[in-house]
This record gives C-alpha cells, sequence and structure tokens, in this order.
C-alpha cells in the first residue's frame, strides 16, 4: 500500500443505510440498530486530524481492538456483534457516555506537562510530590475527560461528572469498576510481551439500562505502551523511555511548531515520515499481540471492504 491508496475516507451507501457520522478516525454508518464502523487510515493528534493518511493504520487498529475487545468480555459486555472486515467492526449501537474514563499508571504526557508546570492535582486526583517524568504513580489514577464533538476534550473531575449529573454515581462508580479492571487485564496482558501498559481512555455507552464498553481499547491511538525491559536502567540515569505508541507523532509535530493551537500550521508530512508512522504501527500490533502482521489486499480496498460489509449485511437478512 501507498499513501495514494490508503483510506482517507470513505462514502458508501449501504442498504438500509440511516445514518452517517465521519469521526476522526472511523467513519461511522448507521443501519438499523447496529453500526458499521469503518477504521480508515486517517491519523488525528492535538485533537487534528493529519492531512495524510498512513497506510494500514486503519486495518492495525480495527484488528488491535478486536484482540482486546475478545480478551475483555469477560470482564464488561462490549459492543462487537462482527468483523466481516480487516478494517470493519460491526456492532450495537448505544447512547454513548460523554466522557472518557482516562486511566494513568504512570506520570507521562499531559498528566506529566501538568504536573512540570507545578500543578499537584489533575481532576481532582492528587499526585505525590518528588515524581520524575514516566515515574509509576503509587497506584493507577482515574482522570476524566468530556468527551468533545469538535475540538480538545476537557479534564472533569469526578465530582464535576456527579455534580453536573453526566452519569448517575451508581454508573460513575460501575466505570470505575470497569476501567481499573481493563487497565489491570491489559496491563498482564502487556507484561507477557515484554511492555508496560502506561496509560489509556475507555468509551463507555448504554443499551437499555446495560453499561457496554464502545469504541477501541488498548490500541496505539488510546494507548500508551513503554518497553519493560530497560525501563528502571532509563528511569535511574534519567534517559527517556523507549515507548510504542502515537507520540513519537505528537513529539513530531510539536517539534514542528504544532500543537493544534490557534494560528498554527500543519507542518508538511513527507512520504519518508508516512512510511516511518505506518512501520510503527504494524511493529506497534506484532509486539502488542505477538503475532504477524498480515496485510490485507489493497488493490481495490473501497470495493472490498463495501463487499464484505454488503454480503454481512445480506446474510443476516436471509
Amino acid at each position: 500500500m501507498t499513501a495514494e491508496n490508503a483510506i482517507g475516507q470513505t462514502n458508501f451507501n449501504f442498504p438500509g443505510q440511516t445514518k452517517f457520522y465521519r469521526g476522526k478516525v472511523r467513519d461511522v454508518y448507521t443501519i438499523d440498530d447496529l453500526l458499521v464502523m469503518v477504521a480508515s487510515d486517517r491519523i488525528s493528534a492535538f485533537d487534528h486530524v493529519l492531512p495524510k493518511p498512513i497506510p494500514y493504520k486503519g486495518q492495525v487498529l480495527n484488528q488491535l481492538a478486536a484482540y482486546f475487545l475478545n480478551a475483555t468480555k469477560d470482564i464488561v459486555p462490549n459492543w462487537v456483534v462482527a468483523s466481516p472486515d480487516s478494517n470493519v467492526t460491526i456492532g450495537h449501537a448505544c447512547d454513548p457516555i460523554p466522557i472518557e474514563m482516562v486511566i494513568r499508571g504512570y506520570l507521562v504526557g499531559h498528566a506529566w506537562r501538568e504536573y512540570s508546570a507545578g500543578k499537584r492535582i489533575i481532576c481532582g486526583v492528587p499526585m505525590p510530590d518528588g515524581m520524575k517524568e514516566n515515574d509509576a504513580f503509587p497506584n493507577p489514577i482515574i482522570t476524566p475527560a468530556t468527551k468533545a464533538e469538535e475540538g480538545h476534550d476537557e479534564d472533569i473531575s469526578k465530582a464535576a461528572i456527579l455534580a453536573k449529573g453526566i452519569v448517575s454515581k451508581e454508573d460513575y462508580e460501575l466505570l470505575e469498576k470497569y476501567t481499573h479492571a481493563l487497565f489491570q487485564r491489559g496491563t498482564e496482558m502487556a507484561a507477557r510481551q515484554d511492555l508496560i501498559l502506561v496509560d489509556t481512555k475507555y468509551e463507555f455507552g448504554k443499551k437499555g439500562n446495560k453499561v457496554i464498553l464502545i469504541d477501541e481499547i488498548h490500541t496505539p491511538d488510546s494507548s500508551r505502551y513503554f518497553y519493560k525491559t530497560g525501563y528502571e536502567e532509563r528511569q535511574a540515569k534519567g534517559e527517556r523511555q523507549k515507548q510504542l505508541s502515537k507520540e513519537f507523532v505528537r513529539e513530531w509535530l510539536m517539534h514542528n511548531g504544532f500543537q493544534g493551537k490557534e494560528g498554527q500550521l500543519m507542518p508538511y508530512m513527507t512520504s519518508d515520515f508516512i512510511e516511518l508512522v505506518s512501520e510503527r504501527y504494524i511493529e506497534l500490533y506484532e509486539k502488542v499481540t505477538g503475532e504477524e502482521f498480515v496485510k490485507a489486499d489493497v488493490s481495490v480496498v473501497l470495493e472490498r471492504i463495501e463487499g464484505n460489509v454488503v454480503g454481512y449485511l445480506g446474510s443476516l437478512r436471509s
């Protein structure tokens, strides 16, 4: 696959389709009470979609999400019904809960930027004094964020969530329980692959009165990983941690003067950079799962996706 036939966007018109929504990365088609989510090759950072797609990124995300959702369905029910194509997941339409359950095991990324600015409380949760970047928290902390339709997601505390009635106390405590259990499972799975699950986020919805895990989990778009071997040594020496995540894309943007702020221009993406990002996503898939990544046939990628989805939907009606 080259950047030219990577999936920038889709514009299908499936039988029975009633709604269409284009997210930062996924194109979402509603058919009856099902959602057809097509993982494009778009990539976002700082809440902006970058101008060029990344070959195979959508396949990596879709297959990684399926891998982890299948491995955690004993903890919490999830939205998935089927994956008829390597870039597609079909699942139950749920009423989304408009907060992201962000959980952090280590002081890194946004939390470190807040900490290094002198803050010791994030989302109402205290952070100990004397920590260095990439240190482990004594226990993982949950730092929720509002789920913005456009623009930046915003930090919010549990107290504010309950005070605003965004989620009931009973449901929020269930979200906390699920978030800790999912992070623990993800941590154990990462450790088997010599990785550390550093931080991640989970999104939930409701189907009737039941809380359902939705979207993707433990992918490089929603999570950050360190290599476990050498972590302690690098930390003791004050060296940068070896990461397996999308953070290097954010760092490249910051190095080129872009953090999504007003007036900043998106830097030009060279073909070498696009290829590097693609290779890093494939590396992450193979490292996280321990399985070889098999590139799907992309010679007529949109026709392939449409045919597989239409065929699956037809099987439901027959």
